[in-house]
């Protein structure tokens, strides 16, 4: 179409120029500079492959992060494999015989980005071997430690597990909970920094649901939890199997840690990953908690990888 502005621009620039002067391009606005230099936050990730080693206090995130991921926008996320075995120490999951090792055999083939464990308590040798085995087969390849909130509620590294024992969970504090856990935590971060030595870079991370869950216990003390009164309404028996709220928690600390990306706003996960409370008003709130909750656990964590989204 013809642009009569446009013709007579020509002219006014020449005019401009024989009195000396000149004329500016005019600027983008300032809201559209800063919008080419800004990173898109909204912008899904790129899927990645997750091979999951782990327990009754893990295993059930593959799903959860599987939903998630998809809430997310998030394409290709794919599920490399899961070895479950029942109260694990990672070690066991290496020991499986080479024939049947389904973790083995996708590092080695090298389809594996992320491999997520759970090591109840250390030492435990199989997280360096896994960890050695992931960066020979894939350099970029990340391997996460989830750090979990302790059995029975404090911290007795022995075997067997102590599963029978009884617990009431209502009546701790958080000062308590927070005293317990740090030989634990800090176990498993020196952990950490020791295999990424070792390995000359960054590998191994640390998926702090543990501190997420005192966190989310200490709402409930103050009444803060919706739709939770007590603490003992997160656990199904005294050893510290989760219910929904937790289970929920801890699918956002890994979506955080290994998509590097705040699941704050995602929607209500299905019935199936989040049961529901007794007052249907609740969990919206309770879920947009559990959410803030474990973004704050995973960006003030140093060995998460991942920093506060500007």
């Amino acid at each position: 179409m013809f642009n009569r502005s446009s013709r007579l621009k020509p002219f006014v620039v020449l005019f401009a120029l024989l009195l000396g002067g000149y004329v500016s391009i005019p600027a983008a606005p300032v809201a559209a500079q800063e919008n080419k230099t800004e990173p898109q936050a909204s912008a899904a990730p790129t899927g990645l492959r997750v091979f999951t080693c782990g327990h009754s206090f893990h295993v059930w995130v593959v799903p959860i992060l599987s939903e998630m991921a998809g809430s997310a926008g998030i394409k290709d996320h794919t599920v490399a494999g899961v070895s479950s075995i029942g109260g694990s120490r990672v070690i066991q999951h290496w020991n499986v015989p080479d024939e049947k090792n389904k973790a083995k055999a996708a590092l080695i083939a090298g389809k594996v980005d992320v491999l997520t464990l759970s090591p109840i308590f250390l030492p435990d040798e199989g997280i360096e071997k896994f960890a050695k085995l992931a960066f020979e087969h894939n350099p970029e390849v990340r391997v996460t430690l989830q750090e979990f909130w302790l059995p029975n509620d404090e911290y007795v590294p022995v075997y067997p597990l102590q599963t029978k024992k009884k617990i009431d969970h209502n009546a701790a504090t958080g000062a308590e909970l927070r005293k317990q856990h740090e030989p634990y935590f800090r176990g498993m971060d020196d952990l950490i920094r020791e295999l990424n030595k070792q390995l000359g870079k960054d590998v191994v991370y640390a998926v702090p649901v543990g501190q997420a869950v005192i966190a989310l216990r200490e709402k409930v003390i103050a009444g803060e939890a919706p739709g939770i009164k007590t603490q003992a309404e997160l656990f199904r028996d005294s050893w510290g199997h989760p219910t929904g709220a937790i289970k929920a928690l801890a699918g956002y600390c890994h979506f955080a840690v290994i998509y590097r990306k705040s699941p704050v706003g995602l929607p209500l996960p299905s019935a199936k990953s989040f049961p529901r409370t007794s007052n249907a008003g609740d969990d919206e709130k309770l879920n947009h908690l559990l959410q803030e909750l474990a973004w704050d656990a995973v960006i003030h964590h140093p060995l998460s990888g991942v920093k506060a989204e500007k």
